[in-house]
């Protein structure tokens, strides 16, 4: 995504496609996958930031996307995926998942830190990921601490969850932090349901809880 015209076609898109709704009443987001869900007190939560990190490789960002994505299809709301090095694959998701989607599709963090201010400004997406696992650290570190409390604020006036990837912790002002616990290997992406084993650190909640979750 480069320039001021693919932000303007992006605004177009969002007010043809997602019309303006009510925001929904509740305060979390589920993310289907129960046991993550009731260790962050019900799910995702709203009007927040929350920091996911994958130290290791082969962690499951990419599994825990595709269970939002089947989330939000059978609930029947919009999910805006960021893809900040255009690594997101869909081919297994099939087209009924994906018109729950869209997919900004970004090659550098900057740009993808410009379409997440506008899909939290848009405010019709109940949950916003912006996927920075695979962009280097170093154009990371480039990105100020400012532009995150600023976008903090921005979806503190929206009723969406803001899930950030990141390979390692850099959100200071993520009310939310988890880390990916595992290191798959090839043969165990072949198997089928791996979502439901995920494990996940909490790394930080607004109290202040650490806690392991998942099922090994």
């Amino acid at each position: 995504m480069a320039g001021s015209s693919s932000i303007v076609d992006l605004r177009k898109l969002l007010a043809e496609r997602f019309p303006q709704q009510a925001p929904p009443s509740h305060l979390r987001l589920a993310t289907g996958l129960p046991l993550i869900d009731e260790a962050i007190e019900g799910g995702l939560p709203k009007s927040a930031i929350t920091e996911l990190s994958s130290p290791n490789a082969s962690a499951g960002s990419a599994l825990l996307i595709c269970a939002l994505l089947e989330r939000a299809h059978r609930d029947g709301y919009f999910l805006g995926l960021i893809d900040g090095r255009d690594s997101f694959d869909p081919q297994s998701l099939g087209p009924a998942r994906l018109r729950n989607l869209l997919w900004v599709r970004c090659t550098k963090a900057f740009d993808a830190v410009k379409a997440a201010d506008l899909l939290l400004r848009d405010g019709n997406f109940p949950l916003v990921i912006l996927d920075l696992v695979l962009n280097v650290p170093d154009e990371l570190r480039k990105i100020p601490q400012t532009t995150w409390y600023r976008l903090q604020r921005l979806v503190e006036a929206a009723p969406t969850a803001f899930l950030v990837l990141t390979r390692a912790s850099i959100l200071s002002s993520a009310q939310l932090k988890l880390s990916l616990d595992n290191a798959w290997t090839l043969a165990d992406l072949e198997q089928d349901a791996l979502a439901p084993r995920l494990k996940i650190i909490v790394k930080r909640t607004q109290g202040g809880r650490q806690a392991m979750l998942g099922a090994g």
